[in-house]
């Protein structure tokens, strides 16, 4: 299921513009670190309760600012809805990306490892082989 979306997701990113941009490469690097905490949800459904607790901690801190709340809100949907938001293309998914409440679901090696495939080399060396 999270590799068919993803597929998807990647397909409409590249259908969108034609051209690789710094900003693409940023959007796909959320999806991929997204991508991947999604397969330790499908894995193992009790980590949503790592998310949960965050949000709760950062209401509880700041307030309930508008993406906390939406998230808070998601977070209490069928674990395929909640998959959904973190691997979509669509703006609402993209913006929600951006204030992930899923920090310490991967180590700082496992981030680390996909920065490193998006750094500017690696990513435009990789659409100079795929675009041949």
């Amino acid at each position: 299921m999270i590799k068919r979306e993803l597929s998807v997701t990647m397909t409409y990113l590249k259908a969108r513009n034609g051209m690789w941009s710094d900003h693409m490469r940023i959007e796909e690097r959320s999806i991929a670190l997204h991508a991947e905490i999604a397969e330790r949800l499908a894995a193992s459904p009790e980590l949503l309760e790592t998310a949960r607790r965050n949000i709760a901690r950062w209401i509880e801190r700041d307030g309930e600012i508008p993406p906390w709340k939406e998230w808070r809100e998601i977070l209490g949907r069928p674990l395929p809805e909640i998959i959904h938001v973190l691997v979509s293309p669509d703006e609402n998914a993209r913006r929600l990306r951006q204030s992930s409440p899923f920090c310490g679901l991967l180590t700082p090696r496992e981030r680390w490892r996909i920065y490193e495939s998006f750094t500017v080399g690696a990513y435009y060396q990789g659409r100079r082989q795929h675009s041949r």
